[in-house]
Formats: structure tokens, sequence, C-alpha cells
């Protein structure tokens, strides 16, 4: 990982709140940290990720509690990830809220990657597991900020789908904090928690996650995922996918756009941006496919769209063009598949 790993100030707000809480100078600690005060209040501000690290130093010193990243992540709430909260909140089920946090997980930070999906052998199988890694590189995060995150995403789990919601088992790969700690992790995850793990993981119930959400909305989902393609170029502007993608997501609507028009846009040649989109393993007619792909899944789940408003919103001249390109995605037409879609991960 390079030195220049950041993550949104909004994160470190958490921190700055929960320090407050207990009586601690919170401006006092951030500028200790080499971080200014100030720009907790820039919703778009990033802070590198030795400061923040250095942070969760300070603030464990400060207040002698090692599991202090759960209570961290108490003040986290649906505005602190801007337009990636609300559109967690509104996805239609928790498959869809990680699938979604995967995908925009580099607005957040950058100092770590995700993994997420079905685990096809041992005890697990038939389940899905839900991993942070950290990238490897000089400055590492702070292990309560990984045991914050964690929280994070198992409370989003639990305040989504229920009180019923568990998980099937909760690793962590930081060492074992004091023996006075480990009953709060146990109340926060519901479940003992296995330390010094190989991995930073959540085991999850696949029935769990597809099942659907009484707060799904998928308009608001929709119009939170075009801010979040935007914010996700912005972030990451050393690749060109995600510039690409966003312009897509923005231009579909009035129809297919060209590489031409793209590379203009984007203010390069189109020999440029296609050698970039090969350097990034993919070519544009590829993303162009994967992303109506995507988004014609996601539209067609909301039953206030129409066929024909599909088609337009993903750029087809006609229905039919629409239908053509579906069933060579599903094997079906998308009248079948929104009459009877099918039941995700098997």
């Amino acid at each position: 990982m390079s030195s220049d790993a950041t993550s949104l100030s909004s994160w470190s707000r958490a921190i700055h709140k929960a320090l407050r809480r207990r009586g601690h100078d919170a401006d006092a600690l951030l500028r200790q940290a080499g971080l200014a005060p100030e720009r907790l209040r820039d919703p778009q501000a990033r802070y590198p990720l030795s400061g923040t690290t250095r942070l969760w130093e300070l603030a464990v010193e400060a207040t002698g509690d090692e599991a202090f990243g759960l209570e961290v992540a108490g003040h986290v709430d649906q505005t602190t990830f801007h337009a990636l909260g609300f559109s967690l909140l509104a996805s239609a089920t928790l498959d869809d809220a990680l699938q979604r946090l995967l995908r925009y997980f580099r607005i957040v930070t950058d100092a770590g990657s995700m993994d997420f999906g079905r685990v096809e052998h041992g005890p697990q199988a038939g389940n899905y597991r839900f991993a942070l890694q950290p990238l490897p590189g000089p400055v590492q995060p702070a292990d309560q900020a990984l045991d914050a995150f964690m929280a994070i995403v198992h409370r989003l789990c639990r305040g989504l789908y229920g009180a019923e919601f568990r998980a099937r088992r909760v690793c962590l790969a930081r060492p074992a904090p004091p023996a006075d700690c480990r009953p709060r992790y146990a109340q926060v995850f519901k479940r003992e928690v296995e330390f010094a793990a190989p991995e930073t993981a959540l085991y999850l119930d696949a029935a769990q996650l597809r099942a659907p959400l009484a707060t799904a909305n998928p308009e608001l989902a929709r119009h939170n995922e075009d801010i979040l393609a935007r914010m996700l170029a912005q972030v990451d502007r050393s690749h060109i996918l995600p510039r690409v993608r966003a312009h897509l997501l923005e231009r579909l609507p009035q129809g297919e756009p060209g590489q031409q028009a793209v590379a203009d846009a984007l203010h390069m040649s189109l020999r440029n941006l296609q050698r970039r989109l090969a350097d990034e393993g993919t070519t544009f007619r590829e993303l162009l496919g994967t992303l109506r792909h995507e988004l014609a899944l996601r539209y067609i789940a909301d039953p206030a769209l129409s066929l024909n408003e599909i088609s337009y919103l993903l750029g087809f001249a006609d229905s039919s063009s629409f239908g053509r390109a579906f069933k060579r995605w599903t094997g079906r037409t998308p009248q079948d598949y929104r009459e009877q879609p099918p039941s995700h991960g098997g």
C-alpha cells in the first residue's frame, strides 16, 4: 500500500465524537495526530492513513480502552459515509447492500480491500463470507479501526434485517484484547468472537442475505448510486475504469455513448482511452455491457419502472433491443425474469 492511502474525514469524526463523550479534548488529540480538526466539517475532506492510525493510538492511550473501536462504531450513522450510507439503507437485500459496500468501499478508504462471496467448501459451505483485508505497507490500520468497521457492518445487517440477524461466525485477526473487554465483543456481535484468527471476516447466513428488506427503496438506491459513481471517480482518478463508469451512468439515458464521445468528455484521445482500459483488464464494450447488465438487474427489481423505461435508462434504442440483450445476459426475457426472479446464490 502506498503511503498516501486516505479515508474520509467523517470516519475520524466518529472517533472525535466518542472522545468528547468521554470528556477528552478531541481537537487536541486530532492536532497531536497531525490532523486538522476543522476538516471534520468538510464532507469531501480526506485524512492520510498515517494520521488516522496515530489518532486511534492516541485515543486508546487516552481512554485506556483496547475495545474503543466498538464504542466508535456506535457514533457512525447513515450520514457518516454520505451517499453510501443512504444507498445501503435503501438496498433490496443484505446481499445487495454488501455488494454495494464492496463496490464503493474505496470512497470510505483505500487503506484496505474487501472480499464478499459464497463459501464453496468447509464447515461454512453454502453461507457467505465478508472479509476485510488491510493492504500491505509501512502504515497499517489500527486494530480498533478494523473492530469498528466490522461492528458497523454487523450493525448495518442487524438494523436492516431485524433482531433475528445473527452472523454464523465472527473472526478478528487482531490479538485477543484483555479478558475484561471480551464480553463487549460478544455483546456487539451477538456471539463469541474468534481472536487472533487468520482473517477478519463475518460468515453470514445465505437465507438472511437473500430475504427482501422492508426498508428497500429502489429509486433512492438508484439516485445515490449515481452520486457514488461520481464520488468514486473523483477519489480514484489514477484508474480510468471508475471514471468511465461514472460518465456512462450519467449519459446512458441520453442513448448509447460512443467511445469517442467518452474519450472527449474525459479529455483524452480514443487510443489512450482504449489503452488505459486494456491496462485495467477490460474494453469499452465489455465495460458498457457489464454496467448495463448490473443496472438492468437492479432496475427490473423496481416495480415502479416499466420495461420501456428501463430500456430508456440503459440507453437502448427500443425495448426489443433491450430484450435481446437481457436474454443474452440471463437466458430469460425481462418479463419472465421480473415475474419469477431467481433465488440469488442458489
